[in-house]
């Protein structure tokens, strides 16, 4: 069965808010995985706008199930997994001014960076995975970094899916079959939601795992916590 990673950031932006410890990302995600979620998900980013440096560190702590964390591969970033070394470190290309992860990274053009990203979590006992969108060359050169699995963008897939469904997920069914064919694990992330997931589940069998945040979060504010985790894990089976 597909793993569902929850991205714990949203917890950590409503809490900053207001300042305080309410709500606690702690114990939301001991919930979380209490509730039946497969790993944890943060990307602490420098300007802390969500989660903190002492967060990733709290987490580290508690977080019995996969610990993924996402982010731009400065020097913060690689100290951060050097010390924690959780489950997975998943690289992504958004500089710290950026909003959120909106395209995957150039295999090609970031090729060296890559692979002695890749080789360095590797000695740190760290599966790596890279951000990336379905071009199949940038698949391949990815693939030739040595990482352990890359992280499919959903973005576009995620504002065609209304249009024609078919369609939007073609270029996803295919990368991961070339993924597949090279090696690769198979992640996906970045809008995906209850409307939408369960046709992409269908449509890329050999997905390993996928990271939702801010719809997984904003469901829970209707249906709650619970449910809404179990709801999204029954889509992925």
């Amino acid at each position: 069965m597909t793993k569902l990673s929850v991205n714990i950031n949203k917890i950590a932006t409503i809490r900053n808010a207001r300042g305080g410890d309410v709500p606690n990302v702690v114990q939301v995600a001991i919930d979380c995985e209490r509730f039946g979620a497969d790993g944890i998900t943060v990307h602490p980013r420098p300007d802390e706008r969500h989660i903190t440096l002492k967060d990733v560190y709290d987490l580290k702590e508690v977080v019995q199930t996969e610990f993924n964390i996402e982010g731009y591969p400065d020097e913060r970033y690689l100290k951060i997994i050097e010390e924690i070394r959780p489950a997975q470190a998943t690289l992504v290309p958004d500089p710290p001014h950026v909003l959120t992860s909106n395209a995957g990274w150039d295999t090609v053009k970031h090729f060296k960076l890559l692979k002695d990203l890749v080789e360095q979590f590797k000695s740190w006992g760290v599966r790596s995975s890279i951000f990336i969108d379905t071009d199949a060359h940038r698949i391949e050169r990815a693939a030739a970094t040595g990482v352990d699995r890359i992280e499919l963008y959903t973005g576009p897939y995620a504002e065609e899916f209304n249009y024609d469904p078919s369609k939007a997920v073609r270029s996803y069914a295919d990368a991961a079959w070339l993924a597949k064919e090279c090696g690769l694990g198979i992640n996906a992330g970045h809008d995906l939601s209850l409307d939408n997931l369960r046709f992409f589940k269908e449509s890329l069998p050999s997905l390993d795992e996928v990271s939702i945040g801010h719809a997984l979060i904003s469901d829970a504010l209707y249906l709650g916590l619970e449910n809404t985790i179990q709801r999204y894990k029954y889509l992925l089976r």
